[in-house]
């Protein structure tokens, strides 16, 4: 059976009144994060979604000390056998250096120390991905995250928490949320080709079999629920539904919600695995829209002379905070030089005083003042020679 897929980057709206998208919807106003599992106490395994307002708290300064502790993990024996080892010694050094440090009382160092070992006590190593992140701060306030890349082992001690391992692994990969829309509509949370389904903010909907008013509730219920997800982590919306719920939905939902592409038909049985491998299409082709509405917006940037391209010139103009919106190849690294301005101290490291990957440390800084961060295809930007930024001055 051939399943019809119908993709777009209109707004929200039925179809007689549908508006084209402007630049300003094509542009996407968020943040593509990539997955990364946040621990939760009482579930070492938790795949909790990591997003733009976590990720901004995370980033927020601290009283000293705010402690961050990075390493690389292994996924399979018999090289994991190191890592609690490796995490028990990063914890003596964290300790020697709160202990050293004359800012610091030593109840605030058993405090912040307590805090890591916490951290620490949530994870599960014999589910670690390939980076441990723990953070750590007066007051027991302590997180640990898991993350799908792997990072370099260091200590950092810092009135902030050294997020970069965290944005840099949030912002190179495409999420998106696939509603499919049902007597009981349920929303899935994408990201690549894994889609896991999500239960919070009233999902998965139902409404009772054959209720009367199902025509009428069936779009503000979904769009409501959705907007209290979305409103969080904004991304791109797949809606999946037969065409005259999708017209409900929609209609419910316009403007709240940037709608990447239709699914047609009834998918309430439909398994994750063909569920997602329909979105991968839908996907394709709005990120295909997308990214020549990224390649109109920096031509227009560049007449009003509000453009800069390089990664020397890119990194200058974000340092300033005049970077609104980034626009990278997703496959882009670059070995970096000394370190920014405010260089995070890092203990222990053969590369103090650098940052790990120039490009990375510009998308933080560009996030740190507010602005947007696009990632395209590799290659899309030649004539930008890889990265591009759209100032605001």
């Amino acid at each position: 059976m051939v399943v019809p897929v119908r993709w777009g980057l209109t707004g929200c709206g039925d179809g007689r009144g549908a508006r084209r998208a402007t630049i300003g919807d094509l542009l996407l106003r968020v943040v593509y994060l990539r997955f990364v599992r946040k621990v939760t106490p009482g579930n070492p395994s938790d795949r909790g979604i990591m997003d733009a307002v976590t990720l901004s708290e995370l980033r927020k300064p601290r009283a000293f000390p705010a402690v961050s502790v990075m390493t690389s993990t292994h996924r399979h024996a018999p090289a994991d056998r190191q890592d609690p080892a490796r995490l028990r010694a990063l914890l003596t050094r964290v300790r020697r250096r709160l202990e050293a440090d004359a800012r610091v009382s030593p109840g605030t160092a058993r405090e912040v120390v307590h805090g890591l070992q916490r951290a620490v006590a949530q994870v599960d190593l014999g589910h670690a991905g390939d980076g441990l992140v723990l953070f750590a701060a007066p007051d027991g306030e302590h997180h640990a995250f898991l993350l799908d890349q792997p990072v370099e082992e260091r200590v950092v001690i810092d009135h902030t928490f050294a997020t970069r391992d965290l944005v840099a692994a949030h912002t190179r990969s495409t999420r998106y949320w696939l509603l499919v829309l049902s007597d009981v509509t349920r929303l899935w949370d994408g990201r690549a080709d894994e889609l896991t389904e999500v239960a919070a903010a009233g999902f998965p909907l139902g409404l009772p079999a054959g209720a009367a008013d199902r025509a009428t509730r069936l779009g503000p219920e979904a769009a409501a629920a959705l907007g209290v997800v979305n409103g969080r982590d904004p991304r791109p919306v797949i809606v999946a539904g037969v065409t005259r719920d999708q017209a409900r939905f929609e209609r419910a939902a316009r403007g709240s919600i940037v709608l990447a592409g239709r699914i047609d038909g009834d998918h309430a049985q439909t398994s994750a695995g063909d569920l997602a491998e329909l979105a991968r299409s839908v996907l394709g082709a709005y990120e295909d829209l997308r990214e020549v509405s990224v390649l109109s917006e920096l031509e227009a940037a560049r007449g009003l002379r509000r453009y800069a391209a390089g990664l020397a010139e890119v990194a200058r103009l974000a340092e300033e905070g005049r970077g609104a919106h980034l626009v990278v190849e997703r496959g882009y690294y670059a070995a970096a030089g000394p370190a920014r301005s405010r260089p995070d101290r890092v203990d222990g490291s053969p590369h103090a005083g650098v940052v790990g990957d120039a490009v990375d440390g510009v998308i933080e800084t560009v996030l740190a003042y507010g602005g947007e961060v696009t990632f395209v295809s590799d290659g899309f930007l030649v004539d930008h020679d890889r990265i591009a930024l759209v100032v605001r001055y």
